[in-house]
């Protein structure tokens, strides 16, 4: 099967790319949307992401990420403590999953949204429509490479 590339979006004062770069790999739970869900079942081992910081300013694309373990069901979702508790999620009948990601790379800096919304190469990036704001999305391998490309660059 072929890889595929996605886009994952964390807040950095939450966990960060430097977070993933320290700890070597991390659990991606907590997602509560039916289509990032989805889209979390489809991740395979291999599989590279866009690792997203997401409520700073700016944002932006701050390194890349690998799928580690393939989607099983997240268990914060039965734990009432929990800030993603669900509890019409049980351990028999799961509605939620998480994968593992792997630390890959952080680029010297973030690419910042506004630099990829001037690049014509990303027409169509998911993460750049309007209204976007699926937490994880799936991305082309072109557009893929495009951002790993300007996270690549110095910038000034």
């Amino acid at each position: 099967m072929a890889k595929r590339y996605w886009l994952v979006k964390s807040e950095p004062d939450v966990y960060s790319i430097e977070d993933l770069e320290r700890d070597g790999r991390t659990h991606w739970e907590g997602v509560r949307n039916y289509q990032a869900r989805n889209f979390l079942r489809e991740m395979k081992r291999g599989d590279r992401v866009l690792f997203y910081h997401s409520s700073t300013t700016p944002p932006g694309v701050a390194g890349i990420a690998e799928v580690v373990r393939e989607a099983y069901p997240d268990p914060t979702a039965w734990d009432p403590k929990s800030d993603y508790h669900d509890p019409a999620s049980t351990p028999e009948n799961p509605r939620w999953f998480m994968v593992d990601v792997g630390f890959v790379e952080r680029f010297p800096e973030p690419v910042p949204l506004p630099l990829l919304k001037e690049q014509e190469a990303l027409e169509g990036m998911e993460l750049l429509r309007k209204g976007s704001r699926l937490s994880v999305q799936p991305v082309s391998k072109e557009h893929f490479d495009h951002v790993v490309a300007l996270g690549r660059r110095k910038r000034r």
